[in-house]
């Protein structure tokens, strides 16, 4: 547990220095839960932070499932029904893996899925 908290802080951190905002962290329903919610310019970004400390069963970028991503999807409508109602803002999601020792070299996969 303590581990994806550093994770996420670090992903988030990073986020902050190329230029996002950041508007929320851990926004849950009964639908899943986004790690990081940042703004993008006029883009909500919706941030899913993946940290594996050993590649043995693939690593991070394939822990990310066909149903993490409608969990994810279905998460984010949720969040755009309350908080974005018009609809009126284009988003996204992306993608950071914190580097090795949870380092702020992160890699950033923008429009991920």
């Amino acid at each position: 547990m303590k581990r994806g908290l550093l994770a996420e802080n670090s992903a988030r951190e990073f986020l902050l220095e190329n230029g996002m905002k950041h508007i929320r962290s851990n926004y849950r329903c009964r639908r899943g839960e986004i790690d990081l919610i940042m703004e993008d310019n006029e883009y909500i970004v919706f941030v899913e932070v993946r940290y594996r400390g050993n590649q043995r069963f693939g690593g991070a970028l394939s822990s990310i499932t066909q149903t993490k991503i409608a969990r994810l999807r279905r998460t984010a409508e949720h969040y755009l029904q309350r908080f974005d109602p018009r609809g009126n803002r284009p988003c996204r999601f992306d993608l950071v893996i914190p580097g090795p020792g949870l380092s702020s070299d992160c890699t950033w996969i923008r429009n991920a899925f």
